[in-house]
C-alpha cells in the first residue's frame, strides 16, 4: 500500500539522526554483551574467593551454580521479550524504551551487591539480579530492532539496524578492557605488587568482581536522558495510534525530510492512512498472513542461538588451555588474561563480523547473509570435529583451532547472528511488530538456555582423564550436535526464510 508520508520517511536520506540512534538503540545490547562476557572473569574470581578447596587447587564455583547463573538471565530475558515486544505494540515503543534500560542499569549495578559474604548469599543474589537484568535486556530487543527500523530509510534499513546489533561487539570489547583494567590496578596495589596465590586471594578481589559488574552501567547511563527525549516513531504513530498530524511534526524533530513529498502529505493525509485493524494478533487471518514468516524468524533464532551460546561458553576451556595452569598465576592474572582473549576475539572476529554484515546486508540480501554464514559456521565446526584428537593434544589446544574458533564467531555475526536480529524487524504489520520480534528473540533465548547449560554440564562431566582442564570425548560429541544443527539451519533459511526484504517498505507488510 503506497504512502506517501512513509515513502517521504523511505527516501530521507542517511543523516546524523540515524547514526545518533544507533548508538541510543544499542545500549541495552551493548551491556547485554557486557554481561555476558564479563560474567567469565567474575566466576573465575567468585570460585576462587569463596570456593577454595582443601587440596591445595584454586577454587571453581560449582557446576550447578554456574549453570544457575546463566540460566536466570536467560529466563529474565526469555520473559522481557514477551512482555516488553506485547506492551511495545500496545502502549508504543518510547513509552516502554525508558523502562527497559532503567531495569537494565539498576539490575546491572546491583549484581555488584550482595545480601552477605558468603558463597550461597553471593550466588543467590547475583541470580537473582541477573534474572532482572535479563527481562531489561530482553525487553530492549525488540524496542531498540523496531525503533531503527522505524526510522530508517529503505536503502541502507539493514544496515542501520544491524549498527544498532553491531554495539554488542563493543560490549564484549569494553567488557574486556575493564576487566583487564580492574585487575592489574588491583593486582599492583597489593602491599606487595603482588596478592599470594593461596590459601585465598586478598579481600580486594571481592571488591574486584563487583567493580567489573558496576562499570558496565556506566555507557547506559550516560544515553538514558537521550533515550527518554526520543521522539515515538513516527511509523507507529501514523499507523498503528492514527494520528497522522503528530507523525509529520516528531519525523520532522529529528529528520530532514524531502518539503514537496511532506507538503502531500499535508495536503492529503487524512485519505492516505490505512484501513483500521481488520483481525487480531490471535485470528486466524493472522497466522494465515504471517504464521509463516514468524515461524521461519522463530526457528532460525532458536537453531542459531543454540550454537552461539553454546560456542561462546565454550570460551572457557578454550582459554584456560591455552593459558597456564590457574594454580601458577594469581586470581588477578588469571581474569587478566581471560579478558586478554576475549579482547582479541572482540578485534579480530567478532566486530568485523559485524562490520561485514553492515557493508553488505543491503546489497547481497538477508537470506542470503543467513544461508551462508550457518553453511560455513557447520563445515568449520565439522572440521573441529575431524580434527579433533590431534588438535586438542597434549593436554593443550592448538593455535589453528584458536583460528576456527574464532571464524565461528566471525561467521555467525557475518550471518544468522545478525539476520535473525534483522528480519523480525521488517516482516510484519506495525501493530505487531514488537510482539513478533519479541516472540522470535524469546524462541532464540530457550536455545539458548539448552545450548549453554548443556554445553556446561558435558564440558565439565566429560574432562580429560589426564588433565582436568580440557574436556574429553563428550565435547566432541556435542561439536557434532552443533554442526549438525548450522546444516538444519542452511536448510531451514533455504525453504523457509522469506527471499528478499532489500529496499522493501515495511508498509509491504501493513494489511
Amino acid at each position: 500500500m503506497a504512502i506517501s508520508f512513509m515513502t517521504a520517511l523511505d527516501r530521507a536520506a542517511l543523516q546524523l539522526y540515524h547514526y545518533v540512534a544507533i548508538v541510543i538503540a544499542g545500549m541495552g545490547l551493548f551491556t547485554d554483551a557486557y554481561s555476558l562476557f564479563s560474567i567469565v572473569p567474575v566466576t573465575y574470581l567468585i570460585g576462587r574467593i569463596y570456593y577454595n578447596p582443601d587440596d591445595g587447587k584454586p577454587g571453581t564455583v560449582p557446576i550447578a551454580l554456574r549453570a544457575a547463573v546463566v540460566a536466570s538471565a536467560f529466563a529474565g530475558t526469555v520473559i522481557g521479550q514477551l512482555l516488553f515486544g506485547f506492551l511495545g505494540d500496545r502502549l508504543g515503543r518510547r513509552k516502554v524504551y525508558g523502562t527497559t534500560l532503567l531495569i537494565i542499569v539498576l539490575s546491572s549495578f546491583n549484581c555488584g551487591f550482595s545480601i552477605g559474604r558468603t558463597a550461597n548469599y553471593v550466588i543467590v543474589s547475583l541470580c537473582f539480579f541477573r534474572f532482572f537484568l535479563g527481562v531489561g535486556i530482553g525487553g530492549d530487543y525488540p524496542l531498540s530492532a523496531i525503533i531503527m527500523s522505524e526510522f530508517a530509510n529503505t536503502e541502507r534499513r539493514g544496515a542501520l539496524v544491524t549498527g544498532v546489533f553491531s554495539m554488542q561487539g563493543f560490549g564484549i570489547l569494553f567488557s574486556a578492557l575493564v576487566t583487564m583494567i580492574v585487575c592489574h590496578v588491583f593486582e599492583v596495589a597489593q602491599p606487595s605488587g603482588k596478592d599470594p596465590i593461596f590459601p585465598h586471594p586478598p579481600p580486594s578481589a571481592d571488591l574486584a568482581w563487583r567493580l567489573i559488574l558496576m562499570i558496565g552501567t556506566v555507557p547506559a547511563v550516560l544515553t538514558f536522558y537521550s533515550r527518554m527525549a526520543m521522539p515515538e516513531t513516527p511509523r507507529y504513530t501514523a499507523l498503528v495510534q492514527g494520528d497522522m498530524e503528530r507523525a509529520i511534526v516528531e519525523a520532522r524533530r529529528v529528520l530532514e525530510i524531502d518539503n514537496d513529498l511532506m507538503s502531500d502529505v499535508e495536503d492529503h493525509g487524512a485519505s492516505m492512512m490505512p484501513p483500521p485493524d481488520q483481525y487480531s494478533f490471535f485470528s486466524k487471518k493472522f497466522f494465515k498472513r504471517h504464521g509463516s514468516d514468524l515461524a521461519a524468524c522463530a526457528i532460525s533464532w532458536f537453531l542459531l542461538d543454540v550454537v552461539f551460546y553454546s560456542t561462546t561458553l565454550f570460551q572457557s576451556w578454550i582459554y584456560t588451555s591455552a593459558l597456564k595452569p590457574p594454580e601458577h598465576v594469581n586470581a588477578f592474572t588469571e581474569a587478566f588474561n581471560l579478558a586478554k582473549f576475549q579482547a582479541i576475539f572482540a578485534i579480530a572476529a567478532i566486530i568485523p563480523g559485524y562490520f561485514a554484515a553492515i557493508m553488505t546486508i543491503d546489497r547481497v540480501g538477508r537470506r542470503e547473509i543467513q544461508m551462508t554464514g550457518f553453511l560455513i559456521m557447520a563445515i568449520v565446526l565439522l572440521c573441529m570435529v575431524l580434527s579433533y584428537n590431534a588438535m586438542v593434544e597434549d593436554n593443550r589446544i592448538h593455535f589453528p583451532y584458536l583460528i576456527m574458533y574464532a571464524l565461528i564467531f566471525f561467521f555467525a555475526n557475518f550471518g544468522p547472528n545478525t539476520t535473525t536480529f534483522v528480519l523480525p524487524a521488517e516482516l510484519f504489520p506495525a501493530r505487531f511488530r514488537t510482539t513478533c520480534h519479541g516472540i522470535a528473540g524469546a524462541a532464540g533465548k530457550v536455545g539458548a538456555i539448552i545450548g549453554s547449560i548443556g554445553l556446561l554440564w558435558s564440558s565439565e562431566t566429560e574432562l580429560d582423564e589426564q588433565n582436568d582442564r580440557v574436556p574429553g570425548s563428550g565435547m566432541k560429541y556435542i561439536l557434532i550436535g552443533l554442526t549438525a544443527i548450522c546444516f538444519v539451519g542452511v536448510v531451514h533459511t533455504y525453504i523457509f526464510t522469506p527471499r528478499s526484504t532489500v529496499a522493501v517498505p515495511l508498509e509491504e507488510h501493513e494489511d
